[in-house]
């Protein structure tokens, strides 16, 4: 008898065969059509991009949404862009992640007390998700704190994603600081029952090339969330990790496909 699915399985599901924005949706697969000519050969997603880790994670990362060229191609979050590999770097020397780097969905990557999702499943066009769109997909980043009940530090990247993080726990009856900070990098909020926000720039390429976010800044970040929930010591200087072998699964073709799309909604 096939075991049921959990929850974060079933909610996975449910981001996968999501059509509630029309732009959106228009917008991913267009992008999965037309593809960029350096993946021109490549399988694209080209759907919304479920969160994904470790269930029993005490680490949350949050970031604004898929990459047109990034997750919408590879199929896993944080993958595939210029943002991915800084996210991915620093996690594995922080030792949430067995490896410095995520190509696919599918890859030897592992994370380790750690989760990773976004405030939008989709790819929006210029990177700016319109308000419905974000209140349409906020329903799945609260299911996940939901259903990720170990949680204890919250890591939200940019100010959009710090916003939506903010918005579910003031729904949640989350007792928050008032005045409620402005978001700034660096910042770390306490909250109720020991658990802690703490808010970085996004490593996205606006940030990341103009000097505005260096590595030493984000790698402080994902130290100071280390210490917060005991995990696993850095690991030996100049240890790289496993890297995914040549012939495996390429970083652009595509996880299996989900179920028949749903109903919009």
């Amino acid at each position: 008898m096939d075991r049921p699915p959990t929850g974060l399985e079933s909610l996975r599901e449910q981001v996968v065969t999501c059509r509630a924005c029309p732009r959106l949706v228009a917008w991913r697969e267009e992008v999965a059509r037309r593809k960029r000519r350096a993946f021109r050969e490549e399988d694209y997603w080209g759907r919304p991009v479920p969160g994904w880790g470790d269930p029993q994670a005490r680490l949350l990362v949050v970031g604004l949404a898929p990459a047109a060229h990034g997750a919408n191609r590879t199929g896993r979050m944080f993958t595939g862009d210029r943002s991915g590999e800084w996210l991915y770097r620093a996690l594995f020397h922080a030792g949430f992640a067995s490896a410095p780097r995520s190509l696919a969905a599918g890859d030897d990557l592992r994370l380790r007390d750690c989760y990773v999702t976004a405030a939008l499943r989709c790819a929006p066009p210029g990177n700016r998700p319109a308000g419905q769109e974000l209140r349409n997909c906020r329903p799945f980043l609260e299911r996940e704190l939901e259903l990720l009940g170990q949680v204890r530090v919250i890591v939200a990247l940019g100010r959009v994603a710090f916003a939506q993080v903010r918005l579910i726990l003031a729904s949640r009856g989350a007792v928050l600081p008032e005045p409620f900070p402005a978001f700034r990098h660096g910042l770390r909020i306490p909250l109720e029952e020991g658990r802690v926000l703490l808010a970085s720039y996004h490593p996205s390429q606006q940030n990341t090339f103009t000097g505005r976010l260096t590595e030493d800044m984000f790698r402080k970040v994902w130290d100071e969330a280390r210490e917060l929930v005991g995990a696993a010591p850095l690991p030996p200087a100049g240890q790289e990790g496993p890297v995914p072998p040549k012939g495996a699964r390429s970083r652009g073709q595509a996880p299996p496909p989900p179920p028949a799309p749903a109903a919009p909604g």
